[in-house]
């Protein structure tokens, strides 16, 4: 691992430009390190946005505003990591069905923009009792 960094924010929306910000100063500091381009990044920023949401609105939406969310950034000399940890409870994306186009359905969408943002989604329970969601975008550095 070359660079990493953590941040905790409670479980509230108000948060997320805080997130949103603090992802980007990381992009911009290691920015030299990253081939690649701003357009790419932008989709990594978005999907952590739509993780940091779910994780809100989700597994955390019977639980204290004050329960706190914990994401990790790390880059590696081949891919961009960011890992959101809940204190939810669990769900299984397998169980969601893929939306048809041209219909609507209600809910599930931000599990299949994930995965079209990045090349990597998995979610899971950690032996500590959280989940994780974990994002990755391969690459390379200069």
């Amino acid at each position: 691992m070359l660079k990493q960094d953590h941040l905790t924010v409670y479980s509230n929306l108000e948060f997320l430009n805080q997130v949103q910000q603090w992802f980007e100063q990381f992009c911009l500091q290691h920015l030299s390190q990253l081939l690649w381009s701003e357009r790419e990044l932008y989709r990594l920023n978005l999907a952590l946005a739509e993780g940091f949401t779910n994780a809100v609105r989700h597994a955390h939406q019977s639980l204290p505003s004050d329960t706190t969310i914990d994401i990790d950034l790390s880059l590696w000399s081949d891919r961009f990591e960011i890992r959101i940890w809940d204190k939810g409870k669990p769900f299984d994306p397998n169980v969601l069905k893929e939306p048809e186009p041209g219909t609507l359905q209600e809910g599930g969408y931000g599990w299949f923009l994930l995965r079209r943002l990045a090349d990597r989604v998995v979610y899971d329970r950690s032996a500590d009792g959280r989940n994780c969601l974990l994002i990755v975008k391969y690459g390379s550095l200069k």
